[in-house]
Order: structure tokens, then C-alpha cells, then sequence
């Protein structure tokens, strides 16, 4: 699931709207909001994001984080390591190679230790 996804998800249970109700609304398949919810489908388009802050009656802040997590969520990242240090290159294919055996914990330690830097 990607952070666009789960914060979606999120935003649906809490107005208790169900996932075929909120699609039929945006004139959207299901089947492409589920994937997009669970991170099977690629990052949603600008106008999709609009529509979206729009249907949930969010502005300003909420607006913005919804574009900031849409933004944060491409399920498939290609890093690019050419020309830096071999510990960049290294890092990069560890994380490549074991972010499926990562626990959302140490994920998340990551996360900030990446954003503090």
C-alpha cells in the first residue's frame, strides 16, 4: 500500500463511504481505486488528486499532504547511483533487495533517519 493509498483508505472509513460508492462518484473504475489504494496501480494523475481533495471536502493543509503522499507514492522506484559513492550504490541495491523482508518499524526509523539528513 502506498502512502496516497492508505491515507485514501483512510479518508473513506472514516466518512463510512465504501470503495464502489466513492468510485461511482469520481466516475472511476473500482477496480482502479482498489489498486491505487493498495499500491497496484501507479501515482494518480493531478487532476485525479484535485478530484479526490474535492470529494472529501479537504483544503489547505490536508489538501497539500494529500499532493505531498500522492507524490511519495510510486510503487515502482528506479534509483539512480551512477556517479555517486560506492556506499550510495550500495545502499540503494540493499534496499532494492530487501525491502520486502522489511519490517513497517524499521521502515519507518529509516524514513526519519533519511529525512533528518
Amino acid at each position: 500500500m502506498t502512502p496516497f493509498g492508505a491515507k485514501i483508505r483512510e479518508l473513506r472509513k472514516a466518512r463510512r463511504v465504501t470503495l464502489k460508492q466513492m468510485a461511482a462518484d469520481l466516475q472511476i473504475s473500482g477496480a482502479y481505486l482498489s489498486a491505487l489504494e493498495h499500491g497496484h496501480r501507479g501515482l494518480p494523475s493531478e487532476a485525479l488528486v484535485v478530484q479526490i481533495c474535492e470529494y472529501f471536502h479537504l483544503i489547505w493543509d490536508d489538501y497539500e499532504e494529500m499532493q505531498r503522499l500522492a507524490a511519495l507514492s510510486h510503487p515502482r522506484i528506479v534509483i539512480d547511483s551512477s556517479g555517486l559513492s560506492p556506499s550510495h550504490t550500495a545502499l540503494a541495491n540493499e534496499l532494492a533487495h530487501r525491502i520486502r523482508e522489511l519490517p513497517a518499524d524499521a521502515a519507518d526509523r529509516l524514513l526519519a533517519t533519511l529525512r533528518a539528513a
